[in-house]
């Protein structure tokens, strides 16, 4: 693993302080961006574009095939997976000499070298992004297999790093400290949106086991405040109610709960294909996958993803540059109803052909429409 590198920030603000180009004039700014600042990311990907391809542009020739290596970046924090420790080894030295040419450097105690199954150097596996990636030697039924079908002997698992686990449980301590005199409602007030969102930054790995042991601290927690206002007993029908299959859920009179990380279902991620970006205009992939897309509606979508990118009609798959539009299967003139069980996408031409014979013009126009 090679992490982030000092001076990476230091040199985007000095790009930013030097002034911003418009239409051939510069225009003098008196302050960078801040470290955390939802800008911050954005300018170190545009800075370390093209790190990949130099990467496979001098290794994958010389040493292995291009597609062996990956390099997953982002911002400034990157790994680089090989299976050959002398190409991890040539990667290190391309990249460290490709920053030089940006006045920048490696952070010695940021980069590491690791092995994902065996020890290496100490260390197994690696923490990137805030998860842990680790393989685990497993019998052939359980194990990952090669592209040839062939049982590889381990599986991979991606968790939520023990350090995140910590800080998240800290945070939520601070929390309930805090919030020793003020009424329950507050407290989940606060408490809920900070659960949710770490639960579902987690919720594509293998975090179900994470969630359970969270569950359970929390609720030793929220024992301990409810035993302090309480001074020394607890109140359990003031505090944990009965709501749905939960036994003790920790709710007020008014039904606010707190929420669960395990609540939150795990939904495993599917890998972008290709260089595919939510803005590249291709609608058609983008509404399939994640059934949202900026400029689709959402009944589009949802059709999209329901009929699998296919007109009902013809069979064939839409394509971006196609007009699609929906179409009540019963029409409304004979009374069919406007959702979603009697809706269906077709291609503009193909709802063109069904309704000249699904009757709905005979309806609408009689015998003779003009």
């Amino acid at each position: 693993k090679i992490n982030t590198y000092p001076g990476l920030r230091r040199q985007i603000k000095s790009w930013l302080k030097s002034g911003v180009l418009d239409q051939g004039e510069i225009f003098p700014t008196k302050e960078g961006t801040p470290q955390g600042g939802v800008i911050s990311p954005l300018l170190a990907n545009i800075a370390l574009h093209g790190m990949e391809e130099r990467v496979k542009q001098f290794v994958g020739n010389s040493i292995n095939r291009r597609s062996e290596i990956s390099l997953i970046r982002y911002a400034d924090d990157f790994v680089i997976i090989h299976k050959d420790i002398e190409v991890i080894l040539a990667c290190q030295k391309i990249i460290a000499e490709w920053l030089s040419d940006f006045g920048l450097e490696l952070k010695p105690n940021k980069t590491k070298l690791t092995h994902t199954l065996n020890e290496y150097n100490g260390n197994v596996g690696f923490e990137f992004l805030g998860f842990h990636v680790q393989q685990h030697k497993v019998g052939n039924y359980r194990s990952a297999n090669s592209t040839n079908g062939t049982p590889l002997g381990f599986k991979t698992l991606i968790t939520p790093s023990k350090p995140k686990v910590k800080a998240h449980l800290v945070k939520i301590e601070k929390v309930i400290d805090t919030h020793n005199h003020s009424p329950q409602y507050a407290l989940i007030k606060r408490l809920n949106p900070i659960i949710r969102g770490w639960s579902n930054y987690y919720s594509t790995v293998v975090s179900k086991e994470t969630f359970s042991r969270l569950d359970d601290l929390i609720y030793d927690k929220l024992r301990a405040w409810a035993k302090r206002r309480g001074k020394g007993s607890i109140n359990k029908d003031k505090y944990w109610r009965t709501v749905g299959d939960r036994n003790w859920c920790f709710s007020t009179e008014e039904g606010l709960e707190l929420t669960q990380h395990l609540a939150t279902p795990i939904i495993r991620h599917v890998k972008v294909k290709g260089n595919s970006t939510p803005y590249d205009g291709d609608w058609i992939y983008w509404s399939k996958r994640r059934g949202e897309y900026p400029e689709t509606p959402t009944k589009v979508a949802t059709l999209l993803k329901t009929q699998k990118g296919k007109c009902t009609h013809c069979g064939l798959y839409f394509t971006p540059t196609d007009i699609v539009e929906v179409d009540h299967i019963q029409p409304r003139s004979l009374g069919g109803k406007d959702e979603y069980k009697n809706l269906q996408l077709l291609h503009k031409h193909c709802h063109d052909t069904k309704t000249e014979n699904d009757g709905s013009l005979q309806k609408s126009y009689g015998d003779n429409p003009f």
